[in-house]
């Protein structure tokens, strides 16, 4: 039995599946995905709403979408950037901010150093552990970033990267999190970098793929409030009633996984009060063209104030539409997320004609609010809190008797994205395949 049909779940499936397991899939939502969601933007074109972009280096999901049949498109960045970080916006070329580079400079330096001491495999067991995952981000930039543009570019980067509030993630969690995911500058690269490509067509294609493989055995609008166990198997308590196995497969972030009622009980909890929420807000304003590129404009900006702190061309190749995607990430999106639907529309959509003033009226508008999402709770990754590495860490993928873990926190590689989740996925089914 997995429970759970995103990226994790489905790849334990369809690995149990292949090696003659009987397994069924219980989802509470009426689609699979997870926190992969497509929306349809134009005939035969998508977008994604939730997890996103690939690098090279993530072999494991070239791997799954060679074997679905499924292509790659590049992450469009040809033009000039624009930035919104004092009075008035301004446009450069590339990426780089035009802040004190010295001051960013050193910022990197100390997110590299503090990022090379971490044991990516355990990082509870880094030198210095306790004192890191005692300190918040926000606390430690209080402490070591002197520079204002160091301390306006700081909680940006954050978000950007990790969709995270520094006032709520651990400084062991950041330095894990870049460390385990390829380094600073590999995750904040495009070209040669970890969001080099998107899934031609959207993301959630890999999954709706994976559940046609496994038809009937995916079972939709089943929410799991509780698993007993005993001597023979497992009892997982769904929507439409009980279901009876001999393994449980948990492929649900650990807020969610901690949710659900466990008898006999867990020995340690999965998260704890100060384990938050991926907070991400994610916006695609559609329109008739990519009007920014004809200005010589990658689309591409990073901003001070939101709700966008940030904004990408994800216009579908051969679409017919532009499509600029605005991240509202951090504490903004908390603030974004409690707005009415029509406040979300004009904040956002005269934010981006302020940034590129050449735009239309769009023709398509889209909100995808992953911080109150009830079956996900945060994207693109829970955030470990103060003292959660150190108390959580070492049971993150310890079996409870015959109920096994799987979720893209559950990997140390490439923690939150795509890869870890599959990779997650792969390792828990080898364990349950392993079982005596």
């Amino acid at each position: 039995m997995v429970i759970g049909a995103g990226f994790a779940g489905l790849t334990a499936a369809t690995e149990l599946a292949a090696a003659g397991v009987d397994v069924t899939v219980l989802e509470a939502r009426d689609h699979v995905g997870g926190r992969a969601r497509g929306i349809q933007v134009a005939p035969e074109a998508w977008v994604d709403a939730g997890a996103a972009y690939l690098g090279d280096r993530h072999s494991e999901l070239h791997a799954l979408l060679a074997d679905l049949d499924l292509k790659t498109t590049p992450t469009t960045m040809r033009g000039a950037s624009r930035f919104a970080l004092g009075s008035d916006a301004t446009t450069r070329d590339g990426r780089f901010p035009p802040l004190n580079a010295v001051a960013l400079g050193d910022l990197f330096e100390k997110l590299d150093e503090l990022t090379a001491t971490v044991r990516p495999d355990a990082p509870w067991l880094t030198p210095g552990a306790e004192e890191l995952d005692a300190l918040t981000a926000e606390a430690w930039a209080e402490r070591h970033l002197t520079h204002p543009d160091a301390r306006l570019f700081f909680p940006l980067f954050l978000g950007e990267m990790m969709a995270a509030d520094p006032a709520r993630v651990s400084l062991l969690h950041v330095a894990f999190y870049l460390r385990s995911g390829g380094g600073l500058r590999y995750l904040n690269a495009f070209e040669g970098g970890a969001q080099q490509d998107r899934i031609d067509g959207g993301a959630h294609q890999v999954c709706e793929r994976l559940a046609a493989r496994l038809g009937a055995r995916v079972r939709l609008g089943e929410p799991v409030r509780a698993v007993d166990q005993d001597d023979d198997g497992v009892t997982v308590h769904g929507a439409s009633g009980e279901h009876r196995a001999d393994v449980a497969v948990m492929a649900l972030p650990p807020l969610l996984a901690d949710a659900v009622a466990y008898r006999p009980g867990l020995p340690a909890r999965r998260a704890s009060d100060r384990t938050a929420r991926g907070c991400a807000v994610k916006v695609h304003l559609v329109y008739p063209a990519p009007v920014w590129r004809d200005h010589g404009l990658s689309g591409w900006s990073v901003n001070a104030e939101g709700p966008l702190l940030s904004t990408v061309d994800d216009s579908p190749a051969g679409a017919g539409v532009g499509v600029l995607t605005g991240f509202v990430t951090g504490d903004e999106a908390h603030r974004f997320a409690a707005l009415d639907p029509g406040e979300q529309r004009a904040s956002a959509v005269g934010q981006a004609a302020r940034l590129f003033p050449m735009l239309p009226e769009p023709v398509g508008f889209h909100v995808t609010d992953w911080v109150n999402e009830p079956y996900s709770k945060g994207c693109y990754a829970s955030l470990f809190g103060p003292g959660d590495w150190v108390r959580h860490g070492p049971t993150l993928t310890e079996p409870h008797l015959r109920v096994h873990w799987a979720g893209t926190e559950t990997s140390t590689a490439f923690f939150g994205l795509l890869e870890g989740a599959i990779r997650s996925g792969r390792r828990v089914a080898a364990e349950v395949l392993a079982r005596p």
